[in-house]
């Protein structure tokens, strides 16, 4: 099978969404292409059509690609649940839980052996495996036990391209002493290197250009010009201030507490191709203003992002925000923090059994954790019972806890689902809480929600956005702005003249 690796010399300079770049293009060239990243550490995930877990990156990957997304394409999911531990989710499915020592010493020989299994799985799935690496390469400390960059390019006997970010500076440097603490072996493996988010004129770089392929001996196979509103989701937490940072404020103002431990913010993403809405990120009450909606997104570890929120005072802000008739928007984790009690029954919130801890009691409602967690495509409508037009929804929920009713409290559900009744309606529509993730990317919802706001705000209603249609042009307008920059039949022509068994 033909493939190829992007590997990076540091944390995000941008592998996640070249290798999105890269499965729309060899897509548009006629490959059947799969994307593959065989250990991802993120709380931003996607779940498949059967119901498991992987990494949002390679779900939308996997889209880009037109293909079905599958556990194959990432069999490991780190998933951060404090500065020490992450839970690790293997083949779709939560595993366990490791220290970061705990994870290298006990876990590592399984993890190979699911790698191989779901390489060969993609084999029969593909003729065209586009894999992401993950930080650097040549993390020394670790590189005797890793998972993601060399080794595997090893098991999947591919060539590597390396990718530089030129905007952070020290570019030079940092190809260079990536190159130099690779073994021999390893650095016959690299091909070619990307200079990636380039600003300025390209023809100020050509002495770069020339200096780096005359030093290293390596092929610069591309010069990629800065993308200033990046049109892909982000992969995780370290794309927060580049794909929100606000410009302008708009019209409608939307703040996101920004949490420790946040996950699946792309749930917000939808409101970045609305024109008139500008979303602001707050951890601080200084910092509060006065939004016209607040929304408390997902988290990996909600007790501790509560306790976070408490430490910060940001409690008392939301409980007057909400008083004082402002719309808030709880989502899976968030939706708990509403809640009056949170009780972690199995430890599995918390790694404590049976801890309790007060909720922001904006909600009549209390959240318990068991130990198994539920992830699942979900479909249903609005809620009938409240004052919001009965929309179709689609989405995915993705959560430990159960959140019930108070004893003796009648509440409004928000949606009817296949399953049943789910998440809470109150303060005459303005409080919303729900475990639906994806909530925001059905279209004529978000339009429904930021219309009554505008329509408060004595503003013009806007018609329904298409998101799908958006997301498609997306990726054309991203495959096309890498392609025009790289040399794409040098690339072919390494992928055709690669000798198997390097």
């Amino acid at each position: 099978m033909k493939g190829f690796m992007i590997q990076g010399t540091a944390s995000d300079v941008g592998k996640s969404v070249l290798t999105t770049a890269f499965c729309r293009i060899f897509y548009r060239l006629g490959y059947k292409v799969t994307p593959f990243k065989s250990q991802n550490m993120s709380n931003n995930s996607y779940i498949t059509i059967d119901g498991k877990e992987i990494g949002r990156a390679q779900g939308i990957q996997a889209e880009a690609a037109n293909i079905e997304a599958n556990v194959y394409m990432n069999p490991i999911l780190l998933k951060p649940r404090s500065d020490q531990h992450a839970e690790v989710v293997l083949l779709g499915k939560s595993f366990n839980t490791y220290s970061g020592k705990g994870y290298r010493q006990s876990f590592y020989e399984t993890g190979l052996k699911t790698i191989a299994t779901s390489l060969r799985q993609l084999k029969k799935q593909a003729n065209l495996l586009i894999i992401e690496g993950a930080g650097s390469p040549v993390e020394v400390n670790l590189n005797d036990r890793e998972l993601v960059n060399m080794k595997i390019a090893e098991l999947a006997d591919v060539p590597v391209f390396l990718v530089a970010d030129i905007d952070r500076g020290g570019v030079f440097a940092s190809i260079v002493g990536t190159l130099q603490l690779m073994s021999s072996q390893e650095r016959t493996r690299v091909k070619g290197i990307l200079i990636n988010k380039f600003r300025g004129d390209l023809s100020l770089f050509e002495d770069g250009k020339k200096w780096i392929e005359d030093y290293t001996g390596i092929k610069v196979i591309g010069i990629i010009p800065y993308m200033n509103d990046m049109p892909i989701e982000g992969e995780d937490s370290l794309s927060l201030s580049s794909r929100f940072s606000i410009k302008t404020r708009k019209e409608v103002e939307i703040v996101v507490i920004k949490l420790p431990y946040i996950s699946n913010y792309t749930d917000i993403e939808p409101f970045l191709e609305e024109t008139d809405v500008s979303i602001r990120f707050v951890d601080d009450p200084e910092q509060f203003g006065n939004p016209d909606a607040v929304i408390i997104p997902g988290t990996r570890s909600t007790i501790a992002d509560l306790a976070f929120i408490k430490s910060r005072k940001l409690d008392a802000e939301l409980q007057r925000y909400v008083k004082d008739g402002g719309r808030v928007v709880g989502i899976c984790g968030g939706y708990q923090m509403l809640c009056e009690t949170l009780i972690d029954e199995a430890g599995s919130d918390t790694g404590t059994p049976k801890k309790v801890m007060k909720g922001l009691s904006i909600v009549p409602m209390h959240t318990t954790f068991y130990e198994h967690k539920k992830t699942i495509r979900a479909a249903g409508t609005i809620h009938p019972q409240t004052n919001f037009i009965k929309n179709e929804l689609v989405g995915y929920e993705i959560h430990l806890g159960k959140t019930e009713p108070i004893a003796g409290e009648n509440i409004t559900p928000f949606l009817l689902l296949e399953e049943g009744e789910e998440g809470i309606c109150s303060h005459n529509g303005k409080v919303i809480g729900t475990y639906f993730h994806g909530l925001f990317h059905n279209d004529e919802w978000r339009t429904q929600w930021l219309n009554m706001i505008r329509k408060e705000k004595g503003l013009r209603e806007q018609e329904v956005k298409q998101l799908e249609n958006c997301k498609q042009q997306n990726f054309e307008m991203l495959a096309d702005h890498v392609q025009n920059v790289v040399d794409l039949e040098y690339i072919i022509k390494v992928l055709n003249e690669w000798k198997r068994g390097l």
